[in-house]
């Protein structure tokens, strides 16, 4: 049965909205992401980087024979260049897709807790996990195990630390997010104005930032109140696991529940969350149809394209799957629920090892974190029927 359906460009992706000049050099620059994928045959499962073996590759070596260390968090830009976390490597990666080199951006390599004020590419990191870009080009990301949020300003190569105190705890709630403390946190969003959104999974919230103020605040999670029915209020809920998050539009995003094996909207203006994907049973079944009857395997990573379809790293069955917007309906999109290490070409024979990281870009292009092979494959989901 055909898998994919027709879809338009992606303009939502796993990153905030650039605006003015940034948009225009966004756009440009994702053009040239799409003449070097353009070649891929529809469906094709295609790897940018990696070997299969984990390691860590010197700056200007050719991404696709080079090895990498547990790529999770990705994201595409502002200059159209493929931004990744890896884990492994303790460091943040840049993949030029034009030239297919790597480079690295943040994390010396060695493992530890240092830097802010200074060089990013000298800074000891704990497992980055997810990376993000805000409207003014700067890049911002998620030392996990110590737990903070850090800041790169590329132009100067300077990282700073923005949030958190490098203890894990929860504190600081209606204070500056620099003297917080998070647990585990996971992944960020940004909306249109650079507020900041965090799975602080380790406390079980979503928490916000505020761009203006640096004020952190809890947004939803930390009560007592289960999930339950279609649509949830926020107040007093308790999440299970509440591991990545993607707006689709302002207001609006999509979160996995990584123990809750679940997808959901989370609705910001109306403080809600609509459930659309996952039993909350864990498993790989309900391929094809609706998807709250599905049975999803500890998902994390999501990215959404303009038509609200949510693609998202369905880790322990080893496959990205895909929530329909129009219908409800969850397929897969790579992988047969087997773990394994591709082979690159038709997606539902290329396996995968613990994927956790998806982002799209402008031409639909899919990236994938696929994590525990150390590689990153692409796949451009614009197939028809």
């Amino acid at each position: 049965m055909a898998m994919f359906r027709m879809m338009t460009p992606a303009v939502v992706m796993n990153r905030s909205r650039p605006t003015g000049i940034l948009m225009a050099t966004f756009l440009a620059a994702s053009l040239c992401v799409s003449g070097t994928e353009s070649r891929l045959q529809a469906g094709s499962v295609r790897t940018l980087a990696g070997t299969g073996v984990k390691g860590t590759a010197q700056d200007g070596s050719p991404a696709a024979s080079s090895a990498i260390g547990e790529p999770y968090g990705l994201t595409v830009g502002p200059d159209g260049a493929l931004y990744v976390c890896e884990i492994a490597s303790h460091l943040v990666r840049r993949i030029d897709l034009k030239a297919g080199t790597l480079s690295r951006m943040a994390g010396s390599g060695r493992l530890g807790y240092s830097g802010s004020g200074g060089p990013a590419r000298d800074a000891l990191l704990n497992e980055p996990y997810e990376v993000r870009f805000d409207s003014q080009g700067r890049m911002l990301f998620v030392d996990m195990k110590n737990a903070v949020i850090e800041r790169v300003n590329l132009k100067s190569g300077t990282l700073q630390t923005i949030a958190g105190t490098g203890k894990p705890g929860f504190s600081g709630d209606q204070g500056p997010a620099i003297s917080a403390q998070f647990k585990q946190p996971h992944s960020i969003a940004l909306d249109e104005a650079d507020n900041i959104l965090v799975c602080d999974i380790g406390n079980g919230r979503i928490r916000r930032i505020d761009a203006e103020s640096g004020i952190v605040t809890t947004l939803a999670g930390g009560g007592n109140r289960p999930l339950s029915g279609e649509v949830s209020p926020l107040a007093d809920i308790k999440l299970s696991g509440p591991r990545a998050l993607c707006f689709w539009k302002p207001g609006m995003l999509a979160l996995a529940l990584r123990e809750g094996n679940a997808i959901y909207w989370l609705n910001v203006n109306q403080g809600t969350l609509t459930h659309l994907a996952g039993t909350g049973k864990k498993g790989y079944q309900g391929d094809g149809g609706d998807g709250r009857q599905a049975l999803l395997s500890g998902p994390k990573g999501v990215a959404v394209d303009q038509n609200g379809d949510i693609y998202f790293a369905d880790t322990e069955s080893h496959t990205i799957r895909v929530v329909r917007h129009a219908s409800g309906i969850v397929e897969t999109v790579v992988g047969d629920g087997t773990r394994g290490d591709g082979p690159d070409g038709p997606a539902h024979a290329c396996r995968l090892a613990r994927p956790h990281g998806v982002c799209l870009d402008q031409n639909g292009n899919l990236y994938i974190g696929d994590s525990e092979n150390h590689r990153v494959r692409t796949i451009n989901i614009r197939q028809a029927d």
